[in-house]
């Protein structure tokens, strides 16, 4: 447990994330109350196909209002290594069996009132199969040459 806790009250217990309100002592020595959004975790892939394409997805977003263009990405599953989640979402996701996983790091998204981290991976050696969206996903599957995606990214597409 981290030692600035001091208490923590549960507000809500959801399907994808936990609130609680957590009281606890700064490094400044000051008591505060901070809304926490309990997370448990995500695995983030960009998937390379044999040409250098980037597999992509074009996901609708209900909270961000609307379609993103995002990399394949999902929750862990309890107890579930981030590498197996990221394998598991491309499959899903994108329709793809991945046979070269490459770690690239872990993130916090937003760590002023989550712990949810991301992790990063790079995949490769695509086999195709099957997708398997879940009853919430809307995805349409994009593939683009790898300079567009990271011009995407520098111009806010992704």
């Amino acid at each position: 447990m981290n030692d600035a806790l001091l208490e923590r009250r549960s507000v809500f217990q959801g399907r994808v994330v936990n609130l609680s309100v957590d009281r606890v002592r700064l490094p400044n020595g000051r008591i505060c109350a901070l809304e926490m959004v309990r997370h448990p975790g995500a695995a983030a892939v960009l998937p390379v196909d044999d040409e250098g394409h980037a597999v992509l997805v074009r996901q609708y977003r209900y909270a961000a209002g609307g379609w993103l263009l995002e990399v394949p990405a999902g929750k862990l599953d309890h107890g579930e290594p981030p590498a197996e989640c990221a394998v598991r979402e491309v499959e899903e996701e994108v329709g793809h069996r991945v046979g070269d996983l490459r770690e690239l790091g872990a993130i916090f998204t937003t760590p002023g009132f989550t712990d949810e981290i991301i992790w990063l991976y790079e995949a490769h050696d695509l086999t195709p199969t099957e997708t398997a969206h879940e009853a919430d996903e809307v995805i349409e599957v994009v593939t683009v040459e790898f300079a567009e995606a990271v011009a995407a990214v520098r111009d806010g597409r992704i």
